[in-house]
């Protein structure tokens, strides 16, 4: 179905639920809401479902986590029934699935495409949120949902010139719905993150000449991607129910994997390196997870890291451009590592050079060059991969209003401020979807998606029963778990690094560590502690009287996190 052939919403509507974004996070709240009959409309500004999976179409994107847990859960029909092909799946298939979804439950009739929520003003006094799109129209809820997702607003960087570049510029969080095809260009690729560690390999093939511009070198892991075979899906399927429970309640990082029982200085060189070496083979992203210390002790970290860059010495032929490939400023998995195919081995190519901008940045883009330290390197095309304004971008585009008028851009300008990443002092009844102060970003997105949808219909269910019209987090309970998030990551070595998950990407965005560090399983029991404390920590209200739940984050709650 067309997104044009989606229902128009009407000026004078109301509903029970607005909601902001169609990606995995908007599809799954909507189809939440229809199951406990309340009236729900989505506002999505592109043109189809999907969110990051929609904007993301640079060459070579794919998941890092793989296909078969990278996929919703609530439906065991949809489990069963649709075929991964890879075990990490690239974008388009899984912009299929997203579609596959949409139609299976027959979301689209909800959903208004191709328009942006521009505003939301909360009334204190008939407790309604009115909401105004881009199509110049206002609808009022009683509850908005901002599905908005940690990775969807695309972050152009502030580079002299680059307005007077006479070829083709792209940005991979922003990529064109048709094919671009770089052969025989001279090509530089502007950043060395995810996006681009994952695009260089699939540009090199087709340019005449890549140029890589790197500010900050990032540990890669291979990826060993293959197809999937149907013993490979079976096996899978078969142990869902075991796998989800796992994810769920057990892993830091909602993967499912084996879980390691030392730290990395309790086994001797040898055995260390042969462990090593075994997850290298692998591949993925539980390069990570062989030893439980990695992300805690500086000595323990040293030792996963001196791997990586003696691999990358091994791979890249050339040592100069080898040791500029090693990551030396921060430990690693302190910024989101990176999951690569053939992306070292792409710098032996002749026909691909790298561009070291930390010492000297990109002074300016000129109408056919980038030029560094006085040199020219001419181009025609121009790939971004310059990241995302993450976890607060998308946000931070609306003008949302609690009481008293006060922006959330307003509260959030020292940093994001929530209670359990769910919602956030003096704006009632406006829920977040994977927001700063849960674990997000550090996650499987899906697992953590379901995580709060499911949280949030129940909590909606909950006020229905009992005449409740508002909700919101106390300013105590939110002073209290933004300290805890807080001192969980001091605690760890995340901080060490100036990556995006604290903001350091975007200038003069507050530093500060934005997901929250304790993992997926103690996050949950902690949310599911809550919700049983007839919502601990919130303010709720009927006809304008206000009850708190019983108190704020105990001690007792605080138990429940790992010891790390």
């Amino acid at each position: 179905m067309s997104a044009t052939s989606s229902v128009t919403a009407k000026s004078s509507a109301t509903y029970d639920v607005v909601v902001v974004g169609a990606g995995f996070a908007g599809m799954y709240m909507l189809h939440r809401l229809r199951g406990q009959g309340m009236t729900a409309r989505v506002f999505e500004q592109g043109s189809g479902v999907g969110g990051t999976w929609y904007w993301n179409r640079y060459p070579g994107a794919r998941c890092d986590v793989e296909s078969m847990q990278y996929s919703y859960s609530f439906s065991e029909e949809l489990q069963q029934e649709w075929d991964w092909s890879e075990r990490y799946a690239p974008q388009p298939e899984i912009l299929k699935y997203a579609n596959h979804v949409a139609d299976r439950f027959d979301l689209r009739k909800d959903i208004q495409f191709d328009t942006r929520v521009e505003s939301a003003v909360f009334d204190e006094v008939t407790n309604l949120w009115s909401v105004t799109t881009s199509d110049g129209k206002t609808v009022t809820a009683k509850f908005v949902v901002l599905a908005t997702g940690c990775l969807s607003n695309a972050r152009m960087p502030d580079i002299k010139g680059l307005d007077q570049f006479k070829g083709k510029v792209y940005h991979t969080g922003h990529w064109p719905h048709e094919a671009v095809d770089f052969t025989g260009q001279r090509v530089a690729v502007i950043g060395t993150g995810s996006s681009g560690i994952q695009s260089v390999p699939v540009i090199a093939e087709q340019a005449s000449h890549l140029t890589v511009f790197q500010r900050t070198a990032n540990f890669s892991i291979p990826a060993r991607n293959a197809p999937l075979t149907d013993a490979e899906r079976k096996k899978f399927r078969d142990n869902y129910p075991e796998i989800r429970r796992f994810a769920r309640e057990v892993a830091r990082n909602g993967i499912y994997t084996e879980m390691p029982d030392r730290g990395a200085l309790d086994d001797g060189d040898n055995e260390r390196r042969a462990k090593y070496e075994a997850r290298w083979q692998r591949g993925g992203l539980t390069f990570m997870s062989v030893y439980n210390n990695l992300g805690l002790d500086k000595a323990a970290n040293d030792t996963a890291a001196d791997f990586v860059r003696e691999k990358i010495a091994e791979i890249v032929k050339d040592p100069r451009t080898a040791r500029a490939l090693q990551p030396n400023d921060h430990p690693i998995g302190s910024k989101r590592i990176c999951i690569d195919t053939d992306y070292f081995a792409t710098f032996n190519r002749p026909n691909v050079t790298l561009v070291d901008i930390k010492s000297n940045p990109i002074e300016e883009i000129t109408e056919n060059a980038v030029r560094v330290a006085g040199k020219d390197y001419e181009v025609d095309a121009l790939v971004l991969a310059t990241g995302f304004d993450a976890m607060t971008g998308s946000v931070a585009k609306i003008d949302m209003k609690g009481r008293g008028g006060q922006t959330l851009n307003q509260k959030w300008a020292a940093g994001p401020r929530t209670y359990l990443g769910l919602m956030s002092a003096g704006f009632p009844n406006l829920f977040v979807i994977t927001g700063p102060g849960s674990p997000s970003v550090l996650s499987n997105m899906i697992v953590s998606i379901e995580q709060h949808v499911d949280w949030i219909a129940d909590c909606l269910a909950y006020m229905r029963e009992r005449g409740l019209d508002t909700m919101e987090a106390s300013a105590d309970a939110e002073d209290k778990w933004v300290d805890h998030v807080n001192e969980v990551a001091a605690a760890t070595l995340y901080p060490q690094a100036n990556s995006w998950y604290m903001g350091a990407n975007v200038p003069g965005k507050p530093r500060i560590f934005m997901p929250y560090i304790g993992g997926v399983g103690p996050y949950r029991k902690i949310c599911d502690e809550v919700a049983a404390k007839g919502y601990e920590g919130f303010v709720m209200g009927a006809g304008g009287s206000a009850t708190q739940g019983r108190g704020v984050i105990s001690r007792g709650i605080v138990t429940l996190l790992p010891s790390w």
